[in-house]
Formats: C-alpha cells, structure tokens, sequence
C-alpha cells in the first residue's frame, strides 16, 4: 500500500529531467501518493514524465537551483526536497542549505567526496533549525552503505570492508553529470580508510577481484573516489581497512576513463572537452563520433588475430594525430595492456566492435565484503544484488539502481518525518530490514534485492 505524505505536502524533485531522477520519480509515485512537483531547466521532459504518471498527481516548473530566492520560494512548505541534478561538487551546498533556510526536508544521492564532507560539516546547523538532510541515498554510495550494516552482522568483528559496483556498458543512456563524475574519481587523490586511519590513495591504481555477477567468476575492479570510505569508519573505527572498488564494462572502457581522467589533472584536456568527447563516443553512432575514420588503419590491419602492443601503438597513434582527445584514451587502454588487465586482442576487439556500432550486453550490480572474525575464528562475509540485465528492474543498470533507491530512502524519510534533524548518511539511520521492505514498495521484486554468499 502505498504511504501518504505527512499532511499531504507536495514532495519536490529537483533535477527531474536526468535520467536517474526520472527513475526515482516513477518509482517513488508507486511507493507514495504524495503530490508531486518536479522541476529542472528542461521543462519538455518534465512534461513528457508528469504525463506518465496519474493524471494531476505532479505539476512541473522550471527552477534554477543557482537562483537563491527562487529556489527558496519554489521549495518553500515541501514535505521534501529530493535533489537528483549533479555533479553534487556544485549543486549539493545550494539546495542543502536552502533546504536549511527555508526548514524543510532534504534528500540526495549524493556521490561525491568533497560535497559529502561539505554536507555533514553542516550537521549542527542544520540540528538547530530542525530540519533532517539525508545525504548519499543512492546506490553507491546509498544501497551500498546499507548493505555494509548488514553484511557485518553476519561476523563478529569486522576487519576490512570492500563496497563494490559494476557499472555495465549502457551506451547510449549516459548523462554528461555521470562522466564529468567518473572523469572526477578516475584519477587523481583517492581519500580512503587504510591501516586503520583517512589515508590519501592515486584513484584507479589499487585493483581486487569480487564475484559480482551470478557464476561468472570474478572481475576486476579498481579502488575509486567515493564517500563510503570516508563515511562509514565514524560506524566501524577499528577497521583497518574500508575501500570502494568499481569497474566499468567492457573492460577497456576502464582505461578510457583513466587516460582522460589523467589528462584532465595534468591540464592537457579540459574537463570539458574530456566529458564532450566522452558524452559523444557513448551518445551518438560512430560515424559521427568519429570511431570509425580513427580507426580505420586499425580494422583494416586486424585479420581476426593478435597483434603486438608495438603495432597497435603505432596503429592507435597515427589515427588519433588529429584527435587530442582520442590520444589519451588510447594511452589509458595502452596502460591496460601493459598492466596486463587487458590484453591486446581484447582491446582491438573492443576498437571494432565499437567502430560497427555494436554493444555488450550490460551487467550492472553491487557487492559489499567484510572481512573479521566469527566464533573466534576468521571469517568472510558477502552481499550482493542477486540479478542483472535487461530483463530486471532493479539493476537493469546503474541508473534504475540508483533512481530506485533513491526513492526508497524518500519513502523511508517521509514516514520518519519529525524523528530526527542533522545531516545524515544512509549507515546514520536507514534499517536495512526496512530499506529492503522500501525497495519492494517502489517497485523492486523481493529476489532482486540482496542474497548473501
């Protein structure tokens, strides 16, 4: 059944029109008949997801959440403000602390190191006014976080905890907020949890393996930029070690992220430029995106076998000589290579494949790891979202992921409303017998949530 709103205030969703909100907005309209207001700048999509829903269950309007006194007036008397519009390094302070001002609800999915520890500096301030902030309620960090409380009640102490996401290849549904976000954590300083204490890591650079999907086996990962492990040692302080570990697929996307990533801390690439090119190999056919003539002299010289690293480099390096950005990526495939996460064929194979416009078959999902103690005896616990593909409704991809939890956490936050004030990360509050009851409320079927191995 679904709840109601504490006197039938309107809930707010800012950054409707992004593909994740979007998801949290259908499904949070399944788990509560609360009104509903959904605004961004781009009010066309707005209006083409208003009309999905039940007719005059959600009005629209345009709201510039950079306009201080509009943004306060439009949120003013909200039952909650869900902010779902990135990168959270600009948009989070604004809307948390209008929220604040105008004393009403907040709620994100917040992904971002920076902003996180920005938000929970606020927790006083926002104690003093009343008002509760709900900070990180997503996937990862979100979902993740629960299933961190969870996990470690299968041990008796817990040691290490690994927080792992697979991102599959979901071109061409890819938001130009989620690559500058990936640009952001795929290189450069790491704020982690090691030896028992904050350390600062290189991002990408620390890899683990984790069965994260069915009996595939295991895959790589890579240690990433993320709030879990700055969060959650305030929860487990004799933890030596906390990490967030991520990979995207196919394999050799890993590396393109990372050789732009380092280009963009060097200065030799915009930020910019790194997410247009980004946003453009992933959005438009390749002819357009230029794949194709790049590579050219590649597929004209792949017969179906392997080549060397020293003639891929060549190939690579002289069908990128007019495409800046095209250099880096090459580079960070290349690293792959001689790393050894790749190899050359799997690589080339990806280069064609791409270059003929074809897709792999997208895997998306989350793991959590702790390590300890049981019984007095060493001991390894797992949980993790049990199905994925096409054919599931909570890990379709990373974004039903998110938007689904996210509207969990909302659904959660609305009927404890009045029960707590300051800023709160989901490890501060969400019971994870509870989230997963509020999953199945927004729409996620019960054997799609969580399994232990």
């Amino acid at each position: 059944m679904a709840s109601t709103a504490r006197n039938n205030k309107p809930v707010v969703f800012i950054g409707a029109a992004g593909q994740m909100c979007r998801v949290a907005v259908e499904r949070f309209a399944v788990g509560c008949d609360a009104p509903l207001v959904l605004s961004d700048i781009n009010t066309t999509v707005l209006e083409s997801l208003a009309a999905k829903l039940p007719k005059g269950r959600a009005t629209v309007a345009k709201i510039d959440l950079f306009d201080r006194p509009s943004l306060v007036k439009a949120i003013q008397g909200a039952a909650l403000v869900v902010l779902g519009a990135g990168p959270y390094t600009r948009t989070s302070e604004p809307v948390l602390t209008a929220c604040l001002e105008a004393k009403v609800p907040y709620l994100d999915f917040d992904d971002d190191v920076e902003s996180t520890q920005a938000a929970l500096g606020l927790f006083e301030k926002a104690k003093q006014a009343g008002v509760p902030c709900y900070i990180g309620c997503g996937a990862s960090p979100g979902m993740s976080n629960v299933m961190a409380v969870d996990v470690s009640r299968d041990l008796d102490t817990v040691d290490a905890l690994d927080l792992c996401w697979l991102v599959g290849d979901e071109r061409p549904e890819v938001g130009k907020a989620v690559l500058e976000h990936l640009l952001h954590i795929a290189s450069g300083p790491c704020l982690t949890w090691a030896n028992g204490k904050a350390t600062v890591n290189e991002s990408w650079v620390e890899t683990a393996y984790a069965p994260m999907l069915g009996q595939s086996g295991e895959t790589l990962l890579h240690e990433t930029a993320h709030p879990e492990p700055v969060t959650l040692p305030r929860l487990f302080p004799n933890a030596t070690r906390i990490r967030c570990i991520g990979g995207l697929g196919p394999q050799p996307m890993n590396g393109i992220a990372r050789g732009l990533g380092n280009a963009v801390r060097r200065q030799a690439l915009s930020i910019e430029d790194a997410v247009g090119f980004l946003h453009e190999i992933v959005t438009n056919p390749p002819t357009t995106a230029g794949w194709g003539q790049a590579f050219t002299a590649v597929t004209q010289q792949f017969r179906g076998g392997d080549i060397t690293v020293k003639e891929l480099f060549a190939l690579a390096g002289h069908a990128t000589q007019a495409l800046d950005p095209w250099r880096y990526a090459v580079m960070g495939m290349m690293e792959q290579i001689w790393s050894g996460e790749c190899t050359t064929g799997e690589v080339l194979g990806f280069l064609i494949s791409t270059a003929r416009g074809q897709t792999y078959e997208n895997h998306s999902g989350l793991l959590v790891r702790a390590v300890g103690t049981k019984n007095g005896h060493p001991a390894v616990a797992i949980k993790r979202t049990p199905k994925s593909g096409k054919d599931t409704v909570l890990t379709k991809n990373m974004g039903t992921m998110t938007g689904t939890a996210c509207a969990a956490f909302a659904v959660m936050a609305l009927e404890s409303a009045g029960q707590r004030s300051g800023v709160f990360c989901p490890e501060d509050w969400a019971e994870p017998a509870a989230f997963y009851k509020a999953l199945e409320k927004v729409g996620a079927p019960r054997d799609e949530i969580i399994e232990s191995l």
